[in-house]
Protein backbone atom coordinates (compact mmCIF):
# COMPACT_ATOMS: atom_id res chain seq x y z
CA UNK A 1 0.00 0.00 0.00
CA UNK A 2 1.02 3.64 -0.27
CA UNK A 3 2.80 5.51 2.47
CA UNK A 4 1.22 8.42 4.29
CA UNK A 5 3.89 10.74 2.86
CA UNK A 6 2.87 9.87 -0.70
CA UNK A 7 -0.73 10.51 0.23
CA UNK A 8 -0.01 13.97 1.63
CA UNK A 9 2.33 15.10 -1.13
CA UNK A 10 -0.08 14.46 -4.00
CA UNK A 11 -2.31 17.52 -4.41
CA UNK A 12 -5.85 17.40 -5.73
CA UNK A 13 -4.84 18.48 -9.24
CA UNK A 14 -2.35 15.62 -9.50
CA UNK A 15 -4.87 13.20 -8.03
CA UNK A 16 -7.47 14.15 -10.64
CA UNK A 17 -4.87 13.76 -13.39
CA UNK A 18 -3.99 10.27 -12.13
CA UNK A 19 -7.64 9.29 -11.90
CA UNK A 20 -8.51 10.56 -15.36
CA UNK A 21 -5.58 8.61 -16.80
CA UNK A 22 -7.01 5.50 -15.03
CA UNK A 23 -3.89 5.16 -12.88
CA UNK A 24 -4.42 2.65 -10.06
CA UNK A 25 -2.11 4.66 -7.78
CA UNK A 26 -4.51 7.58 -8.09
CA UNK A 27 -7.44 5.37 -7.19
CA UNK A 28 -5.58 3.99 -4.16
CA UNK A 29 -4.78 7.55 -3.05
CA UNK A 30 -8.41 8.59 -3.51
CA UNK A 31 -9.61 5.63 -1.47
CA UNK A 32 -7.06 6.20 1.29
CA UNK A 33 -7.91 9.88 1.52
CA UNK A 34 -11.68 9.82 1.36
CA UNK A 35 -13.12 6.37 2.11
CA UNK A 36 -13.50 7.05 5.84
CA UNK A 37 -15.36 10.30 5.35
CA UNK A 38 -17.60 8.85 2.64
CA UNK A 39 -18.33 5.77 4.72
CA UNK A 40 -19.47 7.92 7.64
CA UNK A 41 -21.89 9.88 5.47
CA UNK A 42 -23.19 6.72 3.77
CA UNK A 43 -23.71 4.95 7.10
CA UNK A 44 -25.67 7.90 8.41
CA UNK A 45 -28.04 7.52 5.45
CA UNK A 46 -28.41 3.71 5.17
CA UNK A 47 -28.03 2.95 8.92
CA UNK A 48 -26.76 -0.63 8.37
CA UNK A 49 -23.03 -1.29 8.42
CA UNK A 50 -23.03 -4.10 5.83
CA UNK A 51 -25.18 -2.03 3.46
CA UNK A 52 -22.92 0.99 3.98
CA UNK A 53 -19.88 -1.09 3.02
CA UNK A 54 -21.62 -2.23 -0.17
CA UNK A 55 -22.69 1.31 -1.01
CA UNK A 56 -19.16 2.59 -0.43
CA UNK A 57 -17.82 0.00 -2.86
CA UNK A 58 -20.52 0.86 -5.41
CA UNK A 59 -19.68 4.54 -4.99
CA UNK A 60 -16.01 4.03 -5.73
CA UNK A 61 -16.86 1.96 -8.81
CA UNK A 62 -19.09 4.82 -10.04
CA UNK A 63 -16.36 7.37 -9.29
CA UNK A 64 -13.84 5.30 -11.27
CA UNK A 65 -16.23 4.98 -14.23
CA UNK A 66 -17.40 8.61 -14.19
CA UNK A 67 -14.15 10.42 -13.42
CA UNK A 68 -13.96 11.82 -16.96
CA UNK A 69 -17.12 13.83 -16.26
CA UNK A 70 -15.57 15.58 -13.24
CA UNK A 71 -15.10 19.30 -13.96
CA UNK A 72 -12.68 21.16 -11.67
CA UNK A 73 -14.42 24.47 -12.43
CA UNK A 74 -17.67 23.25 -10.88
CA UNK A 75 -16.36 22.26 -7.45
CA UNK A 76 -13.81 20.31 -5.50
CA UNK A 77 -13.11 16.65 -6.07
CA UNK A 78 -14.36 15.84 -2.58
CA UNK A 79 -17.69 17.58 -3.20
CA UNK A 80 -18.09 15.64 -6.45
CA UNK A 81 -17.32 12.24 -4.91
CA UNK A 82 -19.43 13.04 -1.85
CA UNK A 83 -22.43 13.70 -4.10
CA UNK A 84 -21.88 10.39 -5.89
CA UNK A 85 -21.69 8.52 -2.57
CA UNK A 86 -24.68 10.34 -1.13
CA UNK A 87 -26.80 9.73 -4.22
CA UNK A 88 -25.77 6.06 -4.30
CA UNK A 89 -26.81 5.71 -0.65
CA UNK A 90 -30.13 7.44 -1.26
CA UNK A 91 -30.78 5.22 -4.29
CA UNK A 92 -30.09 2.20 -2.09
CA UNK A 93 -32.59 3.32 0.57
CA UNK A 94 -35.24 3.70 -2.10
CA UNK A 95 -34.68 0.22 -3.52
CA UNK A 96 -37.25 -2.50 -2.91
CA UNK A 97 -34.64 -4.88 -1.46
CA UNK A 98 -33.49 -2.29 1.07
CA UNK A 99 -37.03 -1.51 2.16
CA UNK A 100 -37.75 -5.22 2.66
CA UNK A 101 -34.54 -5.66 4.64
CA UNK A 102 -35.30 -2.63 6.78
CA UNK A 103 -38.79 -3.91 7.59
CA UNK A 104 -37.45 -7.18 9.03
CA UNK A 105 -34.63 -5.69 11.13
CA UNK A 106 -35.04 -7.10 14.63
CA UNK A 107 -34.36 -5.28 17.89
CA UNK A 108 -30.93 -6.88 18.44
CA UNK A 109 -29.77 -5.83 15.01
CA UNK A 110 -31.12 -2.32 15.66
CA UNK A 111 -28.96 -2.05 18.77
CA UNK A 112 -25.93 -3.19 16.76
CA UNK A 113 -26.63 -0.56 14.10
CA UNK A 114 -26.91 2.17 16.72
CA UNK A 115 -23.59 1.16 18.24
CA UNK A 116 -21.96 1.06 14.79
CA UNK A 117 -23.27 4.53 13.98
CA UNK A 118 -21.77 5.94 17.16
CA UNK A 119 -18.47 4.21 16.42
CA UNK A 120 -18.23 5.74 12.95
CA UNK A 121 -19.12 9.27 13.98
CA UNK A 122 -15.42 10.14 14.03
CA UNK A 123 -15.18 9.36 10.32
CA UNK A 124 -17.63 12.18 9.62
CA UNK A 125 -15.79 14.42 12.10
CA UNK A 126 -12.62 13.80 10.07
CA UNK A 127 -13.86 16.17 7.39
CA UNK A 128 -15.47 18.52 9.92
CA UNK A 129 -19.03 18.07 8.72
CA UNK A 130 -20.57 17.59 12.16
CA UNK A 131 -18.66 20.54 13.63
CA UNK A 132 -19.63 22.78 10.74
CA UNK A 133 -23.29 21.80 10.80
CA UNK A 134 -23.37 22.22 14.60
CA UNK A 135 -22.44 25.90 14.12
CA UNK A 136 -25.47 26.57 11.92
CA UNK A 137 -28.82 27.95 13.05
CA UNK A 138 -31.14 25.15 14.23
CA UNK A 139 -33.44 25.50 11.22
CA UNK A 140 -30.45 25.18 8.87
CA UNK A 141 -29.16 22.15 10.79
CA UNK A 142 -32.55 20.49 10.46
CA UNK A 143 -32.73 21.14 6.71
CA UNK A 144 -29.20 19.78 6.13
CA UNK A 145 -29.93 16.73 8.27
CA UNK A 146 -33.03 15.80 6.26
CA UNK A 147 -31.52 16.46 2.83
CA UNK A 148 -27.94 15.26 3.20
CA UNK A 149 -27.96 12.75 6.05
CA UNK A 150 -31.44 11.22 5.98
CA UNK A 151 -31.62 11.16 2.19
CA UNK A 152 -34.91 12.98 1.80
CA UNK A 153 -35.73 14.81 -1.41
CA UNK A 154 -36.46 18.51 -1.05
CA UNK A 155 -40.19 17.82 -1.41
CA UNK A 156 -40.14 15.02 1.17
CA UNK A 157 -38.17 17.13 3.64
CA UNK A 158 -40.49 20.11 3.17
CA UNK A 159 -43.47 17.88 3.86
CA UNK A 160 -41.84 16.24 6.91
CA UNK A 161 -40.85 19.62 8.35
CA UNK A 162 -44.21 21.16 7.40
CA UNK A 163 -42.54 23.94 5.43
CA UNK A 164 -43.21 25.40 2.00
CA UNK A 165 -40.82 23.89 -0.55
CA UNK A 166 -39.28 27.29 -1.35
CA UNK A 167 -38.54 27.93 2.33
CA UNK A 168 -36.78 24.59 2.69
CA UNK A 169 -34.71 25.18 -0.44
CA UNK A 170 -33.72 28.61 0.84
CA UNK A 171 -32.64 27.15 4.18
CA UNK A 172 -30.53 24.51 2.46
CA UNK A 173 -28.91 27.11 0.20
CA UNK A 174 -28.22 29.44 3.14
CA UNK A 175 -26.81 26.54 5.20
CA UNK A 176 -24.44 25.61 2.39
CA UNK A 177 -23.31 29.21 2.07
CA UNK A 178 -22.63 29.33 5.81
CA UNK A 179 -20.70 26.03 5.65
CA UNK A 180 -18.56 27.38 2.80
CA UNK A 181 -17.61 30.35 4.98
CA UNK A 182 -16.44 27.95 7.68
CA UNK A 183 -14.04 26.07 5.37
Amino acid sequence: MLSANTNISTNEEELVRLLKSKDRKGFALLYDRYSGALYGVILKIVKVEEVAQDVLQDSFVKIWKKIQSYDTTKGTLFTWILNIARNTAIDKTRSKAYKQQASVLDIDKGATVAAASRGNKSKIDFIGVDKGVAQLKPEYQEAIDYIYFKGYTHSEAAEALELPLGTLKTRVRMAIQELRKLT
